[in-house]
């Protein structure tokens, strides 16, 4: 079923507006499901609670999303800063709410400037109506399904946020499909730490499923696998094939990287320069990894990670960067190639 994932900086309140809450730890969901000629397509919000507080949630929420949404209240550096965020990240397609507080008043036309010069000229403006919205996105969910649909054709990309054990069942992980598909019974490795094991059943959205794709959130009941294979930030993909018998080769999805050349592209509302020694974040595929910069050339720089940050050998997604202590937070988006 095409899903469309949504990232939201905005209120619980309009985002009940479009879709019923279904998660409300640190990043809260909320699932319109509605089907049409007998297809059933969702939209998914995911929506960081303690942002602005907190950086990383929003950045999590970027990560897994193909649609942005803003609801802006204010024109402030919160406002500034999540225009960075969803342009750096990449989010071609949103929608904005304008909520001014009562008595206060928002000019539209400086708004829709800014979202341009952002980058997000394809951005809409709507009201706060739930159908309206729904249609907003169901439009844009049409737009990019193509795009999600070649999604599924790379290799699989599944980076874990929650696991657990459930009687009856046995060791589960929760996560976004981020690239690829994934099988009922499929072999799997676990990165960085190197566990495998089968995929026993999937679930998503409630549902017991043979495959879940890219941009579902899917529960993977693992067999044969071990719980500190998923600690910490975990990845799982398929695991190497190298058969020589009928000449069948498939890398693994994800490198590591311990040393990166990163070359940057910085957002136009950020002044701060990267310097050779600063500390960076980098966001990618669910990781939040540190870094130091250890050689600064033009837009280009050099970054060793702190602990290594695993990126897709093909088609990777430009990677968010940040530093915690500029404003806007983050700095912009870049290409990553490994050194060492």
């Amino acid at each position: 079923m095409p899903v469309l994932n949504i990232a939201m900086v905005g209120s619980d309140d309009l985002a009940r507006e479009l879709a019923k809450p279904t998660d409300q730890r640190d990043v809260h969901t909320y699932v319109h499901k509605e089907t049409v000629d007998g297809q059933a397509r969702i939209l998914s919000l995911i929506r960081p609670a303690k942002y602005p507080e907190r950086l990383r949630p929003l950045l999590n929420a970027l990560s897994a999303a193909r649609a942005g949404f803003i609801e802006v209240t204010a024109v402030d550096a919160t406002f500034g800063e999540a225009l960075v965020a969803f342009a750096s990240a990449g989010i071609e397609h949103g929608v904005a709410v304008l909520a001014p507080p009562q008595g206060e008043w928002i000019d539209e036309d400086m708004v829709q400037a800014l979202f341009k010069q952002a980058g997000l000229s394809k951005w809409t403006f709507e009201k706060a109506d739930g159908i309206e919205l729904r249609n907003a996105f169901f439009r844009i969910m049409d737009v990019v399904s193509d795009l999600l649909a070649s999604i599924e054709e790379q290799p699989l990309v599944v980076p874990i946020d929650q696991h657990f054990n459930v009687k009856g069942i046995g060791l589960v992980a929760i996560g976004y499909v981020q690239s690829g598909v994934v099988h009922v019974h499929d072999e799997v490795n676990m990165l960085p730490h190197g566990g495998t094991g089968s995929v026993k059943s999937l679930q998503v959205m409630d549902d017991d499923v043979d495959r879940a794709g890219a941009g579902d959130r899917v529960g993977i009941a693992l067999r044969n696998a071990k719980e500190e294979s998923l600690s910490g930030t975990c990845l799982i993909v398929h695991p190497e094939i190298d058969d020589k018998k009928t000449n069948t080769f498939r890398p693994l999805a994800l490198e590591n990287h311990s040393v990166s050349s990163m070359q940057m592209k910085v957002s136009p509302f950020q002044k701060k320069q990267i310097a050779v020694g600063d500390v960076v974040h980098a966001s990618i595929d669910l990781q939040f990894n540190v870094g130091r910069v250890e050689s600064v050339d033009g837009e280009s720089c050099t970054v060793r990670w702190e602990t290594p940050l695993l990126q897709r050998i093909d088609d990777a997604p430009d990677v968010l960067i940040a530093q915690l202590d500029s404003n806007p937070r983050i700095l912009g988006s870049a290409k990553l190639s490994k050194v060492e």
